[in-house]
């Protein structure tokens, strides 16, 4: 099951096994159960304080469990966590032994004080590049508290019980039953779903902080970049995101970014939060912007967040990036995650055998038309332009696909569907004005950027698209306030852009700081 490279790398980690540790498996005549036997033998071979019984009595099968010898186990695998979870994989074997995760204190602390009992499931898709992040969160809570129990399922392997709980997006976490959280979900999410005080109490620690030099308003690689070079000049720094990583963490193959070869989104984001952390940067996650009121002569710029709490900085940088345009048609709303789905590679291998569209005619579209064309029944693709905007070649794999179908000069108009998930399509032949429908069980929206600037209106200068306006040094409308990144008017929305933004405007803002101190004294 495992080749020889990764079975030498697999010994390196199981050399840190704190207690041995059991699997036990759930199988039966299958092939899916054998290429399990096969992967759990191999982890049996590499190391003697793993050993395997198959004589698990899991209702799931194929399904095995990982615990600690002579203890009950809180983590199951119903799927070959091979792919983008071969690393919880890994996770799950170290911490049920007793290997310590890595959580801050208080994380852990918050974890083991929980009370009551958490029965967790979580619905994915191995391609998915978000889902790892959820299962391994979940794992976390579980090795630590006794509370807590965690089986991850793999809907492709187990779609009876994806149609009957009507899973159409993943990640989708259940708890004791129940519908809890759906997309990517941090372990701190998590936490404050969990423990409903954890809001106050942060909003009332974020009141308390004393203003910030240069404070960076975002979590993607501009934000990650402006802090780097704010903290390395010795100024006070602060970064409050939404979510660290931004939008890089739901791309998946990134083949452009220079002296890289290659990497993916959520470990790129990982690292960048790696490489800030190297530095006295005080990272604010998991909060959101509401409000700026820029500071008059001589004052303080003021950041408000959604949960209350003021934040104060002599100087600002604004990287809040982009989010997935919506279509804004009736019914989009309604069925997003029962149908609508805004990312192919996550959610794609839930419409297996399905019938299912993609709005947008740009590259982004045409990959994900040809990615789903592998795994559904039919797809069609949907432009409003007269003509496609994909790159050639990405137009020519597309019509040598037997099962796509591409319309041009389609404006569509409204999702339908049956109330509980989606059956149809609507367009506009924008050519005969003539009304269209097509039946079907999925909708892929592949449309485009928006800036994440609506709360900045009237405040900041913004062009007609949203974006803000900056000059050559990331400068904004208001003094002491610089933006980079996806959400300013600089073209070309790349990664690597974006990383020379952040840096530009750092110390754009570093130099604003002395020459205020000079004028002030």
């Amino acid at each position: 099951m495992l080749d020889t490279n990764i079975k030498s790398q697999l010994k390196t980690y199981l050399e840190r096994l704190v207690a041995p540790i059991e699997l036990v498996a759930s199988l039966d005549d299958s092939p899916k159960s054998g290429e399990m036997r096969a992967l759990l033998q191999d982890i049996v071979s590499i190391s003697s304080k793993v050993t395997l019984l198959e004589n698990g009595h899991d209702v799931r099968r194929p399904s095995f469990s990982i615990g600690r010898v002579g203890e009950p186990s809180r983590m199951r695998f119903a799927a070959i966590p091979m792919g983008h979870e071969f690393t919880s994989l890994i996770l799950a074997l170290l911490q049920a032994s007793g290997y310590p995760p890595k959580v801050e204190d208080g994380v852990r602390e918050q974890i083991r004080s929980l009370s009551g009992e958490f029965h967790f499931e979580t619905y994915l898709s191995l391609s998915c590049q978000n889902c790892p992040d959820v299962v391994q969160a979940i794992n976390i809570m579980a090795a630590l508290n006794p509370k807590v129990t965690h089986v991850m399922i793999d809907g492709a392997l187990f779609l009876d019980e994806v149609t009957d709980r009507q899973i159409m997006a993943v990640p989708s976490v259940y708890l004791n039953g129940q519908a809890f959280a759906q997309g990517r979900q941090s372990i701190e999410e998590i936490l404050a779903k969990l423990d409903t005080g954890t809001a106050a109490r942060q909003a009332e620690e974020l009141w308390q902080k004393a203003p910030f030099d240069v404070l960076v308003v975002g979590g993607g690689p501009a934000s990650a970049s402006a802090a780097v070079y704010a903290a390395r000049k010795g100024v006070r720094t602060g970064i409050v995101a939404e979510r660290f990583g931004g939008q890089v963490l739901d791309t998946m193959a990134i083949e452009n970014l220079i002296s890289v070869p290659y990497t993916e989104g959520p470990r790129l984001s990982r690292a960048l939060e790696e490489h800030v952390r190297e530095y006295e940067v005080d990272i604010m996650n998991l909060q959101r912007a509401e409000a700026l009121s820029p500071a008059t002569e001589g004052g303080l710029h003021e950041l408000r967040l959604v949960s209350g709490a003021v934040l104060k900085a002599r100087t600002l940088i604004i990287a809040t990036g982009a989010r997935w345009r919506e279509m804004n048609v009736p019914g989009e709303k309604e069925y997003r995650g029962r149908g609508v789905a805004y990312c192919p590679h996550c959610d794609g291998p839930l419409f297996k055998g399905k019938r299912v569209a993609v709005i947008g005619g740009g590259n982004s579209g045409a990959e994900a038309a040809i990615d789903l064309a592998g795994i559904v029944t039919h797809v069609t693709l949907l432009e409003f332009m007269d003509s496609l905007r994909a790159d050639l070649v990405l137009q020519k794999k597309l019509m040598s696909l037997p099962n796509v179908t591409v319309i041009s000069s389609a404006q569509s108009t409204e999702v339908t569907g049956d109330g509980n998930k989606v059956n149809g399509l609507v367009y506009t032949d924008r050519k005969s004005n003539e009304s269209r429908t097509i039946e079907l069980e999925g909708i892929f929206v592949q449309i485009g950027l928006l800036p994440n600037t609506d709360w900045l209106q009237g405040t900041l200068e913004l062009s007609r698209h949203g974006e803000i306006i900056v000059d050559a040094r990331g400068q904004t409308s208001s003094p002491g306030v610089f933006a980079a990144g996806d959400c300013t008017t600089v073209p070309y929305k790349q990664i690597i852009i974006a990383m020379g933004e952040g840096a530009k405007a750092s110390l754009a803002a570093f130099d604003y700081l002395i020459r205020s101190s000079t004028s002030s004294g």
